[in-house]
Formats: C-alpha cells, sequence, structure tokens
C-alpha cells in the first residue's frame, strides 16, 4: 500500500513539474511576442511619431484585460504600418484612433473664454502644458468626463474643460469661420452687455481674442462669443482681423518692440498669454503678435529656423562669435544641464536685441546681457547658452504665418 502511495506521489509530482515546465515555456514565448511587439512600436514612434505632444502613438496594457494591448494614436498611416508588421504576431491588441466615437461628429472646438488653459492630463491637478485663446480653434481628439484632448492650431496636444471650448460640427464651423471677425490688441480689457461699455461685465479680454463682428458703431464694436452671446467692446482696443492680418510686418524691430510690451509680466509655466508666460510662451506671444505661428515649447523652437554660429571648436559659447554673427530678433537656446551631460535637452528660450542683450521670461519678462562687464549680465544664462537660431524670413516648415493657417 505504501509503494502504491509512493507512485501516486512521483506520477503526481511528475504531472505537477510537467505543467509548470509548459506554462513557463508559454510565459516565455508570451513574453517574446510581446517585446517583438513593444520593439516594432518603439522603431516606428522614433521614425514617426517621436515627440509625443504632437503626434500621439502610444502602446500600452489594458488594465481590466492583462494580456492585451491597446494602441492609441493620431496618426492613421503610422498604425497601418504597424498592423502590417505585427500581423503574424500572436498578441491581442485593440486600436483607438483620434478623434475617436466620443466626440460624435463635433470635431471642431473654438475657446470661449479670454485664455482656456490646456494640461498634460484630464484633470485640474494636472500640470499645465499651454494655453489657447478666445477664437482659437482646436481639433477635438477625444472626450473623458470634463475634458476634452484637442490640438492647437500649432499642433501641441493637450486636455482642456469642456467649459472652456463650444464644439461644433464641420457645417457650423463653416458657418463661423465665414463669420467677419475682429482680435483684442490692447493687452486687457472688458466686453460689456451695452455699447455704452459702462453695463455688466461679459468677460475679460486679452491680446489675441478673435470675436466676430455683429455691428460697428462709432466707439464700439458689437461682438459674437462662439457660444453666441453677445456684448461690445471697445472700438479703440481691436480692429478687423483681416486688416490686422494685413498689417503684420514681422520685422526685427516690430517682433522687438512687441516683446518689450511684455516687460514684467510674471511668469508662469505652460503660459502663452499675456496673463503670464513662460519662457517658449514669451517667444511665441511675440511671433504671434508679428502674425507668425511657431512651435510652442523651447525643445520644439530650437528644430526650426536657421542655425547661428556662436559655439566655438570646443563647442562652448563664445560671446565673440554672438556678437559677430547674431542678429536683431533672433532666438538663443540654453540648456540647464548643460555641464552635467553633453546632450542636455534645451530648457529655455530668448530673443537677442542686441550689443550682448537679450529678452526673456525667467520669473518675469525682463532683458539681460551676455557681455561679464554689463549692469545686466546674466552668469546662469550665459553659461548654459546651446544654439541660437534665425526665425524671421526662414522657411522651416514649423514657422508660418497666421493667414496660411487653416485654423484662422
Amino acid at each position: 500500500m505504501k509503494q502504491k502511495y509512493n507512485h501516486l506521489r512521483f506520477y503526481s509530482l511528475l504531472l505537477f513539474l510537467s505543467f509548470t515546465l509548459f506554462v513557463n515555456a508559454q510565459t516565455t514565448n508570451d513574453s517574446a511576442l510581446y517585446n517583438q511587439v513593444k520593439e516594432i512600436h518603439e522603431q516606428l514612434k522614433s521614425q514617426y511619431a517621436p515627440d509625443q505632444r504632437t503626434k500621439l502613438f502610444i502602446l500600452s496594457q489594458q488594465p481590466e484585460r492583462q494580456n492585451e494591448l491597446e494602441l492609441l494614436s493620431t496618426e492613421s498611416e503610422v498604425v497601418e504600418l504597424f498592423k502590417e508588421k505585427v500581423k503574424n504576431l500572436d498578441v491581442p491588441i485593440t486600436y483607438r484612433l483620434l478623434p475617436d466615437s466620443s466626440v460624435g461628429n463635433k470635431l471642431y472646438g473654438i475657446v470661449n473664454i479670454s485664455v482656456a488653459n490646456l494640461r498634460t492630463r484630464p484633470s485640474h491637478a494636472a500640470e499645465m502644458a499651454t494655453q489657447a485663446l478666445l477664437g482659437s480653434r482646436v481639433d477635438i481628439l477625444e472626450k473623458n468626463g470634463g475634458d476634452y484632448r484637442v490640438r492647437t492650431p500649432e499642433g501641441y496636444i493637450a486636455w482642456v474643460p469642456t467649459s472652456s471650448i463650444v464644439t461644433m460640427t464641420e457645417r457650423e464651423y463653416d458657418a463661423w469661420k465665414n463669420l467677419d471677425k475682429i482680435i483684442f490688441t490692447d493687452s486687457y480689457g472688458k466686453s460689456y452687455s451695452n455699447k455704452e461699455l459702462q453695463g455688466s461685465q461679459i468677460s475679460d479680454l486679452v491680446f489675441g481674442n478673435i470675436l466676430a463682428l455683429m455691428e460697428e458703431g462709432e466707439a464700439y464694436f458689437k461682438v459674437q462669443y462662439p457660444d453666441q452671446k453677445t456684448a461690445f467692446i471697445e472700438k479703440s482696443q481691436s480692429q478687423s482681423f483681416d486688416s490686422w492680418l494685413t498689417s503684420r510686418n514681422p520685422t526685427a524691430e516690430n517682433l522687438i518692440k512687441d516683446a518689450k510690451t511684455m516687460l514684467g509680466l510674471p511668469y508662469l509655466w505652460g503660459g502663452t498669454s499675456v496673463k503670464g508666460v513662460d519662457c517658449s510662451g514669451f517667444t511665441k506671444t511675440a511671433f504671434l503678435m508679428n502674425g507668425i505661428i511657431i512651435p510652442r515649447d523651447a525643445s520644439q523652437q530650437v528644430l526650426e529656423g536657421e542655425p547661428i554660429e556662436i559655439l566655438d571648436e570646443n563647442n562652448e559659447f563664445s560671446p565673440d562669435l554672438a556678437l559677430k554673427n547674431l542678429r536683431k530678433g533672433d532666438l538663443l537656446f540654453f540648456a540647464a544641464g548643460k555641464n552635467k551631460t553633453p546632450n542636455a535637452r534645451v530648457t529655455h528660450v530668448a530673443i537677442y536685441m542686441e550689443n550682448g542683450e537679450f529678452i526673456h521670461s525667467a520669473g518675469s519678462v525682463r532683458i539681460n546681457s551676455m557681455l561679464k562687464d554689463a549692469d545686466n549680465y546674466d552668469d546662469f544664462q550665459t553659461r548654459t547658452v546651446v544654439a541660437a537660431r534665425r526665425y524671421l524670413n526662414s522657411s522651416s516648415k514649423g514657422i508660418f504665418p497666421v493667414k496660411t493657417n487653416k485654423y484662422y
């Protein structure tokens, strides 16, 4: 009896070991397949969608289905390439192409408040990524609770509260786009409930806000918001959007003149309006004042424009070369980690003025110098200069006039 019991134990153990080896082999095989899928994803992402701020190509594991992957993307052609490359791999993958069904047929959005805050995640507590101005069009990509994921005119993708946006069908958007528009050109102002401009306030206004023109009076414009509410604004603080576009003359002198109107503005992470600007939001706003759209972040802005030689043979910043080669209106780029790592990421940007001075947003918008004997010399920024680019009159594809942009 004891011998029979031992045989049973032996066969049970053998069966258990065989099953364990099978499961482990299957797990190893599955892991290898998943790794192949992830490698293919990384290769395609690196080649076609390296910057997730402008192109989404995200592979993730489904939390409710551990063995299933999801590919979320804004790039339909890259998704088709991915499908072709993984078709022979036995890995369950679901695909979600944006815009998705959560937005229905309302694929267009118009900002309905003076400045909309866009965040990295659909949460009021999330980091602010950028801002969008009243009257700006955004593409609606998806809805999540009380937020939309949107794409801005410069191609930046982030989340905005649904209360900040009016969504439209293509037909509704075409009707809005064909209305005459005005642009608010003062730094700050208000819209009012009556033409005497003394009634209750409808909203605040900042530079760059765009509204539909309903009526022109001697001292006022009657305007319409994207949500169709009407208001009155002071005529001297705004002008026809078409005439404003025609009058833009993006010279170095005009760029610096407009940049100086922001002196003293507080630094605001993610800020791209005259309520507060970060470093790249400042340069972006200065160019927008001149009718030019440029990329959102400093690390994106450095990829555009014509390179200017300001580094010596040791790849160190040379004030002499900078004074010789820089022109007014050029952009200077800085990397805070320059002295810690060889390929430090660009973290700051400024507009070069002349005689070694530059204007930038650091704490507030201010003017500093790269020359050691200057009263406004900035040692830290000068030590971290890594590049310069010429944007004015550049044919770089990431720099384009507002008047040729489909979002305006």
